[in-house]
């Protein structure tokens, strides 16, 4: 079985690099299928690369296992880049990951159970939280100590969802619960301020009884750190704001709403791919 620590790595410089391999492969994914969010994948790979890179307990011969620890993509759109990091930790072939979309892969624009190591199906916003909660709650009855970690996009705390689930979690003191907002202030069609301003989100969940961490999403020592004081939470669950760039990497995408759901042209796909190499080489290469 695996253990919390030293799955994958330690170093935080690889895992870094990983996190612009993942870009790479969800790229050429989306790419590949001519559709996609680049935007939302590519604001998310170092939250993903860190908890797949050592943070969750998990086993690839054994998706299933009781005992695992368990992920929430509740920003379905995501599913790419987390397809990436379950290729990369053995789960399926990586070469899989550059048919998404087709009619014949099992890997599509968001995460099925169908996909090894996929806690959950994805796709309509606002869910996740509650199915993250009623995950949590099991292990609670069951007597498990495994965590339960949901990554949720900003965009959707519009949901009203969500706010129901926040204030369950709460009530049950659910510390083996782990929320991550990847705050990139971007969602599809403008910025949060612009589409529906919901402010200073860690002071509300901190309203409603959780322990809130504010993290720099892209900065894997920070993303670490969060995790392991979340940890240290017993009365309460905890909620990461994670600060993030929609389109990280790529220069032309940052920021951008419009890279919420595009695909690249093919030469806006050869200027992405020699940006995110020229990070990689930066960072010792491949």
């Amino acid at each position: 079985m695996m253990n919390r620590k030293g799955m994958l790595m330690d170093n935080i410089r690889e895992i870094e690099k990983l996190a612009y391999k993942m870009r790479k492969d969800t790229l050429r994914g989306i790419y590949n299928a001519g559709s996609g969010h680049p935007g939302g994948n590519f604001s998310c790979a170092e939250i993903i690369a860190t908890l797949y890179s050592g943070i969750m307990r998990v086993d690839p011969k054994n998706p299933k296992w009781q005992d695992r620890d368990r992920l929430v993509l509740s920003k379905g759109h995501a599913g790419p880049i987390l397809f990436t990091a379950l290729a990369s930790n053995g789960f399926f072939p990586m070469k899989e990951c550059e048919n998404i979309r087709s009619i014949t892969s099992k890997l599509q624009c968001t995460p099925s159970l169908k996909v090894e190591g996929c806690d959950a199906s994805a796709g309509s916003l606002g869910q996740g939280l509650s199915t993250a909660v009623g995950m949590a709650l099991a292990g609670k009855a069951d007597n498990k100590d495994y965590r339960v970690f949901v990554l949720m996009g900003d965009g959707e705390q519009d949901e009203g969802q969500i706010w129901e689930a926040v204030m369950a979690a709460a009530h049950h003191k659910l510390d083996n619960l782990i929320g991550i907002v990847d705050n990139n202030q971007v969602q599809m069609c403008g910025t949060i301020k612009d589409i529906l301003d919901t402010g200073d989100l860690g002071n509300k969940y901190a309203a409603f009884g959780w322990n809130v961490i504010r993290i720099d999403g892209h900065d894997v020592k920070q993303i670490k750190e969060a995790i392991e004081a979340a940890d240290k939470e017993k009365s309460k669950p905890t909620i990461i704001i994670a600060t993030t760039v929609k389109g990280k990497g790529v220069s032309y995408m940052e920021g951008k709403y419009q890279w919420h759901g595009a695909a690249p042209n093919e030469e806006e796909y050869k200027i992405a791919m020699g940006e995110l190499d020229n990070v990689i080489n930066a960072l010792g290469g491949e």
